[in-house]
């Protein structure tokens, strides 16, 4: 039986992205981010948002797409995975949209650069329109962020 689920669209070069809503916390304006030494490129440093330290973590780093600077339509999602809160830096979030989960096929191993296990797969929406769904417990993958922290040293 299929399910529709709620997700939040977001942009980063030039694709479209979705997260369920229910991991996703807040969705904030880009603020003074905290650098922390010995931490890898894609990590930006920390917020301090509503008196809670978050790490805050830049996708395009994250997916080895190339970096560009904030912008006013920059944002910052708060996601909750695993116990674990982060902060997502997107070049934009667009809205919220239903999907149905029949609508969702396996990710091809590469979508526009990116490793086939950070995403839990492809949504077809409206006949032309495709949205990247990301597996949030991969992208967020402790084990392995703290593999390529080691390789940095």
């Amino acid at each position: 039986m299929a399910e529709e689920i709620k997700v939040i669209v977001f942009g980063l070069a030039h694709e479209e992205y979705g997260i369920e809503v229910d991991k996703v916390r807040t969705i904030e304006r880009m603020m003074p981010i905290t650098r922390v030494p010995k931490t890898l490129a894609f990590i930006k440093g920390v917020i301090n948002l509503r008196g809670v330290v978050l790490p805050v973590i830049d996708l395009r780093g994250r997916f080895g797409l190339p970096e560009s600077d904030a912008t006013d339509s920059s944002r910052i999602i708060i996601v909750a995975v695993n116990d674990l809160e982060v902060g997502f830096i997107v070049d934009s979030a667009n809205d919220v949209i239903d999907i149905n989960t029949d609508s969702i096929e396996l990710p091809p191993e590469v979508v526009g650069g990116i490793k086939a296990k950070y995403l839990r797969g492809v949504a077809k929406i409206g006949g032309s329109r495709l949205l990247i769904m990301l597996n949030l417990s991969e992208v967020l993958n402790k084990n392995e962020i703290i593999q390529l922290e080691e390789q940095e040293v």
